[in-house]
């Protein structure tokens, strides 16, 4: 049974989002992917103080199937350091009909 693993990443905007979620899709590294609504970020960058806005999203995908998502996303995303992290999901305390939908729009 493969495990499954949600990566939580942020996008300049929405436009950016939808076209990594899109691709990510399609290629079949994810089942699918969740943009959430815009949020303010506060972060240091090159030693100042930013203050902006990002897109964050959720792709879910397997295990095994999690460091190819990773590196697509990065290949998509503009910044030079994109936020990307890999959260593993507890089978036990999930849905396992849910879990397995998301292997079967992966695999095949």
């Amino acid at each position: 049974m493969s495990e499954i693993t949600f990566l939580y990443v942020t996008t300049p905007n929405a436009e950016i989002a939808a076209r990594i979620a899109r691709a990510l899709v399609e290629e079949r590294l994810v089942a699918c992917a969740n943009i959430l609504a815009e949020m303010r970020s506060v972060y240091r960058w090159e030693g100042k103080v930013e203050i902006g806005t990002e897109t964050p999203v959720i792709f879910k995908t397997t295990t095994e199937g999690a460091a190819a998502a990773r590196n697509r996303i990065i290949a998509l995303h503009p910044h030079e350091v994109p936020c990307v992290v890999a959260l593993p999901i507890d089978r036990k305390q999930s849905n396992a009909g849910f879990l397995d939908w998301i292997v079967q729009s992966v695999e095949g």
